[in-house]
C-alpha cells in the first residue's frame, strides 16, 4: 500500500486538503484525544526528542505540522530557542495560539499557517527543525523531506517524531488496539468518523526504522540515526544534512 495514497477521507480533494479538513474538524477536541490515547506517553515522547536536540544548542528552530503547538512549546523550553510553529490547518493553530499565550511565550514562539511542501523560507535558515507526527500526512513524503533538509543549515539536523510499529510479542496486542479501539474512542469524542480510522491505516502505510532511514539518506541527508520509543510504538529520527 502506498502511504502517499492513504487519506482521510474518501472524497475526491487531494490529500492535503482532506489532512487540513480534518485536523480543522478535530482541532478542539485533539489535545484531549492524544494524550487519552497515548496515555500520556507522547509527552514523554516529545521530552526525549527536546532532549537530544538541545545537545545542538539551536538558536532558532522550525516546527513542521506544529498542529496545537505541544512539541513547539516543549522545544522553547527545553532549548530556549526562538521557534516558529506551521502547520496546515487553522483550526489547530488557534487552539496552539492561546496555548502559547496561557505560557506567556508569545514572544519566543511564533505560529503560522504554512505548507510544509512549499516552506516560505530561505535555504539553510534555522538550526534545527522537528516535526512531530506529521510528515505521515505529507502528501508526497520525499517532497515534504527535500523542503526540510533545504531550510535547516548545513550540518544542522532534522528531527522527526513519528509512529512506527510495535515488533515482537506484543505486536498483535499493539495493532488491535490500534486498529479497534483507538478509533472507536476518536470518533465518539471527536464525531468524526474517518479521523481516527485513518490513523491506523497511515501509520500501517508508513515506512519506519531503517526503511525511512534510506528515504532519508535518499533525500541527501549526510547521516541518520534512530531511537525506538515505547517497544517501538514510536520512533524518533535524526537525519543531518
Amino acid at each position: 500500500m502506498d502511504h502517499n495514497k492513504v487519506t482521510p477521507y474518501n472524497s475526491g480533494n487531494s490529500k492535503k486538503s482532506q489532512v487540513e479538513d480534518m485536523f480543522d474538524n478535530i482541532a478542539p477536541k485533539y489535545d484531549l484525544l492524544n494524550h487519552v490515547l497515548s496515555m500520556k506517553i507522547d509527552v514523554l515522547w516529545r521530552n526525549t526528542l527536546v532532549k537530544w536536540l538541545n545537545k545542538d544548542q539551536p538558536k532558532s528552530v522550525l516546527d513542521v505540522a506544529t498542529g496545537t503547538g505541544d512539541l513547539a512549546i516543549a522545544v522553547q523550553k527545553g532549548t530556549q530557542a526562538q521557534v516558529t510553529g506551521l502547520d496546515l490547518s487553522q483550526q489547530m493553530l488557534n487552539v496552539g495560539i492561546e496555548k502559547v499565550k496561557k505560557q506567556n511565550l508569545l514572544d519566543k514562539i511564533t505560529m503560522i499557517k504554512g505548507d510544509a511542501e512549499h516552506l516560505p523560507f530561505e535555504d539553510n535558515h534555522f538550526d534545527a527543525v522537528t516535526v512531530a507526527f506529521g510528515v505521515r500526512n505529507f502528501e508526497n513524503l520525499e517532497k515534504g523531506l527535500a523542503e526540510l533538509k533545504r531550510v535547516v543549515k548545513n550540518n544542522k539536523s532534522v528531527y522527526i517524531l513519528e509512529f512506527s510499529k510495535v515488533e515482537g510479542l506484543m505486536g498483535p496486542l499493539y495493532m488491535f488496539y490500534f486498529k479497534n479501539i483507538l478509533p472507536a474512542i476518536g470518533k465518539l469524542v471527536s464525531k468524526d468518523n474517518r479521523a481516527y480510522t485513518y490513523l491506523p491505516d497511515s501509520v500501517n502505510a508508513f515506512p519506519f526504522g531503517e526503511k525511512m532511514k534510506n528515504i532519508l539518506l535518499q533525500t541527501g541527508f549526510s547521516n541518520v540515526e534512530y531511537k525506538k520509543l515505547s517497544l517501538g510504538i514510536a520512533t524518533i529520527y535524526k537525519a543531518t544534512k
